[in-house]
């Protein structure tokens, strides 16, 4: 259950209204997804999460599939079910196959032990990695 009501069109404001027709827009679908029907309560933070999402996920020097598994590979790590599946859904989208996703997980696995080892350890950065 959301912490905050999730708004129909006919419940927000023009602000987000304006938001939602322009999510509606680019990515030419009807539906408004809970996780901006929950940001409506907040209609800057609404549209700078929006606009922000546009520049950042649009094409550039990484392929949009390789943002969207940064995405859930991030989500993974912060323990965010909504953006590991959101962006799980995005990525078949755009063409990750079922090994693709397999591969990912195994490469989220060991990110995360071998992150946590030297976490516990207090293991110094050797001099050459450093920037």
């Amino acid at each position: 259950m959301a912490v905050v009501p999730l708004l129909s069109d006919e419940e927000a404001g023009a602000e987000a209204l304006a938001v939602f027709d322009d999510i509606r827009a680019k990515r030419q679908k009807d539906y408004i997804n809970t996780f901006w029907r929950a940001l409506v309560h907040d209609p800057a933070t609404l549209k700078a999460t929006w606009d922000r999402a546009q520049i950042v996920m649009a094409p550039g020097a990484l392929d949009p599939l390789v943002k969207e598994l940064i995405h859930i590979s991030v989500s993974t790590a912060n323990g965010c079910d909504y953006r590991v599946h959101s962006h799980s859904a995005a990525a078949k989208a755009k063409g990750m196959s079922p090994a693709q996703h397999a591969e990912l997980l195994s490469v989220i696995a060991l990110a995360a032990q071998t992150n946590a080892l030297p976490t516990a350890l207090s293991v110094p950065v050797d001099d050459r990695f450093k920037a």
